[in-house]
């Protein structure tokens, strides 16, 4: 197949920068992949304030979380992407609103991470994210309700520490080895759980341990929707 271009990709960004960073490059080497030649994904990013979104959702703000994504989306939608994605897990928690506030598909990261594990025959799958991710559903439901995956979390002392490492280190762009050795400890209680595989849930969380060292299956979310977002920028 012979691919000139891809449609516009809209990316709502900045939350982290980091992760964007992330979004930015694994978009990239997915198109690169499967254009080949000097290709890239075509984008365009909105870049919103991490500060701002991170204090409204400590304390519980999210229709004003969803209503400064919205208003970014709305941007995207103007300057013509063809579809627009959440470049970081916790936003997704007010998906639906900005779903809903645009006339432009988005593309959730919860359901091609679904389609895969489902692909791999996995029932049953442990949670890794922020304290949002792990605690509000909007995650573990889509992939219960959708794709019929069970989904476990790790226990409240546990999503405590993790929150702690992904906001106050990963977010800021600190790696420390003592916190790698706890997301594998954690790893390894919720396969002592039942847990088939991890569920990396988090864009920052990749920076930390890389897929092969968790001591199961471990899907990263981030690739996922990144891949996904290129195949459906070549759609059609």
């Amino acid at each position: 197949m012979t691919v000139d271009r891809t449609r516009l990709i809209g990316l709502l960004g900045g939350m982290s920068w980091e992760s964007s960073a992330l979004y930015y490059r694994l978009i990239n080497q997915a198109a690169h992949a499967r254009m080949g030649g000097h290709h890239n994904a075509r984008s365009l990013m909105f870049t919103l304030d991490f500060d701002e979104l991170n204090r409204l959702a400590a304390e519980g703000d999210w229709m004003r979380v969803a209503a400064v994504i919205s208003e970014a989306a709305r941007s995207l939608e103007k300057a013509g992407a063809a579809f627009a994605m959440l470049t970081a897990v916790t936003p997704h928690t007010v998906a639906d609103q900005v779903a809903g506030a645009i006339g432009i598909p988005l593309l959730h990261i919860a359901d091609p991470t679904g389609e895969a594990i489902r692909a791999a025959g996995i029932k049953r799958v442990g949670l890794l994210g922020t304290r949002y991710t792990m605690e509000l559903g909007f995650f573990a439901e889509r992939l219960q309700q959708r794709f019929g995956i069970e989904v476990i979390v790790p226990s409240e002392e546990q999503r405590t520490a993790l929150h702690r490492i992904i906001i106050d280190e990963l977010t800021l762009g600190l790696v420390k080895p003592v916190s790698a050795a706890v997301l594998q400890q954690l790893a390894g209680d919720l396969g002592a759980r039942g847990a088939e595989a991890a569920v990396v849930a988090c864009t920052e969380l990749p920076l930390l341990l890389g897929m092969d060292a968790y001591p199961m299956p471990a899907f990263d979310v981030v690739k996922l929707h990144a891949e996904a977002a290129v195949e459906l920028a070549l759609a059609g």
